[in-house]
C-alpha cells in the first residue's frame, strides 16, 4: 500500500507544467497560468469557506488545514485567534499580531477586548514558528496561560494553542499544556 502511495505521488511530481497548471482570468477576460501566490490565495479562500462554521468537534482537521495554509509559508510570526461559538463552530479567524522571524508581542487585553466583540464562548489561540519546529517556547506556555487567566475572567474557554511549523500542526493541548 505504501509503495502504491509513494508511486502516486512519483507520478504527480512528475507530471508536466500542462497536467498541474491552474489558470486564471485578467482583467481583459484572457486566461493566462496562475502564479504560486494566486494559487495559495485561492487555496485560503476555499479553506476558509470550509471553516466558518465548522464544527470544531468533528471537523478539526479542516481547521488545521486552513491554519496550515494560511500561516506555514509565512517568514514572520503572527498570532491569531479562531473565535467559537457555544457550539464550538468556528464564527471568526483573526490575525491580531504580526512580529518578526522569533518572536511576536500579544496585548491580552486586545484579545480579550475581540473576543467580547466577537461573542466567542471559547477560542483557539494560534501562532506560527518560521523556524519550522513546532515545539513550545517556555514564552509560549506562558501565554497561553496568562491568556487563558484572562479570557476566563469574561467567561471564554481557550481550548487549544496550536502552533503552525511547516507542515506541521502541534496542539499544546494535547500535550497536556492548556
Amino acid at each position: 500500500m505504501a509503495h502504491d502511495l509513494f508511486s502516486s505521488l512519483d507520478s504527480f511530481a512528475s507530471a508536466s507544467i500542462a497536467d498541474t497548471a491552474l489558470m486564471v482570468r485578467d482583467v481583459a477576460g484572457d486566461y493566462r497560468l496562475a502564479d504560486a501566490d494566486e494559487v495559495l490565495l485561492a487555496a485560503q479562500r476555499l479553506l476558509a469557506g470550509r471553516v466558518r462554521g465548522a464544527d470544531m468537534l468533528n471537523s478539526p482537521a479542516v481547521v488545521k488545514d486552513f491554519l496550515r495554509a494560511r500561516l506555514s509559508h509565512l517568514p514572520h510570526e503572527v498570532f491569531a485567534v479562531v473565535h467559537l461559538d457555544s457550539q464550538l463552530r468556528v464564527v471568526d479567524y483573526v490575525e491580531m499580531f504580526r512580529g518578526t522571524v522569533a518572536q511576536t508581542s500579544v496585548y491580552p487585553r486586545e484579545v480579550v477586548k475581540d473576543a467580547l466583540l466577537k461573542s466567542s464562548s471559547a477560542v483557539l489561540l494560534v501562532h506560527n514558528h518560521p523556524s519550522g519546529l513546532a515545539d513550545p517556547s517556555r514564552a509560549d506556555e506562558v501565554l497561553t496561560q496568562t491568556l487563558k487567566a484572562a479570557l476566563q475572567l469574561v467567561d471564554v474557554r481557550v481550548l487549544d494553542h496550536l502552533i503552525v511549523a511547516g507542515t506541521t500542526v502541534l496542539s499544546m493541548a494535547e500535550r497536556g499544556l492548556v
